[in-house]
This record gives C-alpha cells, sequence and structure tokens, in this order.
C-alpha cells in the first residue's frame, strides 16, 4: 500500500503493544503492516519462526516502532499458555488479533469426527486460551482492542468448506457472548472476510477440487459469480477494517461483526 494512500495517522496507535496471530502471510500479515504503520509495537505470531524474523525486519525496514516474533502453535494449549506468560512479563498487550487460517475443505458429511478436535483447538481454544490471560492487563491499561479475523460463512454458510463454517460460528458466537461481559474499555469485534485474494484461497479451491470433482476455474469461477464488484479483495482492504477498530476512537463500536466481502452476502 502506498504511503500517501494510508488514512491513519502514523502515530494513532503508538504506545499500544499489538498481538497478531497468523501474521506470516496472507490477512494476518497485512494486518501487522497496518499496525506497524499506525505506530503500534507489533509481535508477530505464526509457527514458522523463519518467516515471522524476515517479516519482523522488514517490518522495521519500512519504519515500525518494533517487531517482535513470537512463533507458537497454536493446537499446543499449553505452549500458548507459556509463551503469552512469557510476553505478558514485558507489560500488557492492548491489542489482539485472532486469525488463523481454515481447516481443508470438503463436504461436512465427510468430515471424520477426529478432525475436529485439532481445529477448535487452533480456533475456538486458543483465542480463547490468549484472551482470557490479556484482558487483566488490557482493564489495567485501560483500554483493550480484541479483533476476530472469522468470515463470512458466520452469517451464510459456504458450500463446501463445513468444517470452517462450523468453526467460524462457535468464534461469532463466543465473541458475541463477550462483548456482554467484557469490562467497558475492552471491546470485542468480528472482521467477515469474503473471498480474499489469499494463499489460503489457492488452498481451499485445491482442496474443494479433490473432494468434490469439480475443477478449481470451475469453483474460481463460481465464487466471482457472487460478488457484485467481480473481484477478490486485497487482504489491504480487510486489514483496513481491523485496524479502524483498534483505533482509541472506535470504543463505542462492540459486538459487530463487520463484512468485507465486496457485497457477497445478501443478507441485511
Amino acid at each position: 500500500m502506498k504511503k500517501e494512500s494510508f488514512p491513519f495517522h502514523d502515530s494513532a496507535l503508538k504506545g499500544f503493544r499489538a498481538l497478531i496471530c497468523g501474521a506470516s502471510k496472507g490477512i494476518g500479515r497485512s494486518i501487522a503492516e497496518s499496525m506497524a504503520k499506525t505506530g503500534a509495537d507489533v509481535i508477530i505470531c505464526s509457527r514458522n519462526k523463519d518467516a515471522l524474523v524476515e517479516f519482523c525486519d522488514e517490518l522495521m525496514g519500512m519504519g515500525a516502532n518494533s517487531a517482535k516474533p513470537l512463533p507458537l502453535d497454536l493446537e499446543n494449549t499449553e505452549n500458548v499458555e507459556k509463551s503469552i506468560t512469557k510476553l505478558l512479563n514485558d507489560g500488557p498487550i492492548h491489542i489482539l488479533i485472532n486469525n488463523v487460517s481454515g481447516p481443508p475443505g470438503g463436504p461436512l458429511l465427510n468430515v471424520e469426527l477426529s478432525e475436529f478436535e485439532p481445529a477448535f483447538k487452533r480456533h475456538l481454544h486458543a483465542a480463547h486460551t490468549i484472551t482470557r490471560m490479556l484482558v487483566p492487563g488490557m482493564e489495567e491499561a485501560g483500554i483493550g482492542r480484541i479483533v476476530n479475523i472469522i468470515s463470512t460463512s458466520v452469517r451464510e454458510p459456504i458450500d463446501n468448506i463445513g468444517l470452517s463454517n462450523t468453526l467460524r460460528g462457535a468464534m461469532a458466537s463466543w465473541s458475541k457472548s463477550l462483548s456482554r461481559e467484557l469490562p467497558a474499555c475492552i471491546t470485542i469485534n468480528n472482521i467477515l472476510p469474503g473471498f480474499t485474494d489469499t494463499s489460503r484461497l489457492n488452498s481451499l479451491a485445491k482442496s474443494i477440487s479433490e473432494k468434490t470433482g469439480k475443477t478449481i476455474p470451475e469453483i474460481q469461477e463460481n465464487w466471482m459469480n457472487q460478488v457484485p464488484i467481480g473481484r477478490l479483495i486485497d487482504p489491504q482492504e480487510t486489514a483496513l477494517a481491523a485496524t479502524f477498530l483498534c483505533l482509541p476512537t472506535s470504543g463505542g463500536i462492540r459486538g459487530v461483526s463487520l463484512a468485507v466481502d465486496g457485497g457477497r452476502m445478501r443478507s441485511i
């Protein structure tokens, strides 16, 4: 994104520590870039340590105040707890971005029960564990922002990603429940990305093709036929929406699910 087109002041989040999960690529990576441009001290999390270190160097090269890697497998709850405890020794985290790639695509009836557990661990279990650990520090600091990157499937299930639909719906209900319970100074909201130009979408098309027999071009054409703007969403567009929800001035927005989908959803 060109500097002149960036809509937020470069010190809008100065002094805030932001933990971005799934930040080595795709939407999470774009959010980390946006947060850094807005002045936040970013901690980027994923399983790929080498990619994180390289990305931190890039962020510092573009002028980030601080960028630190946090290699973490979100399926391992014990390690998540240990890593977050260590992270909090340096002070509170003010911003949490819960963002994890979804499971493989395919019809829900083809999903084995054993596939549910690791998927739920990466998504709901990890988000709940991290959120519970960060909330006390957010409350003490007097401000907290939690944004969950989910999917438009929480409102309108998408064909052939049944397990993902199930996970995303659970995340949305979890988030809405927390929006009624969290301290007044902490907001929690969801971003619902539509069909976004990421490696995850390409992998999803391949997975659906293998499990349904449809060709990848057929799958992609079906997706584009659902989007009035006629193109994939740029991850940077999603990142800007997430950044907006994290601003100190966005404290009145709470319990919202904001779609960034190019008009795909038909619901009001």
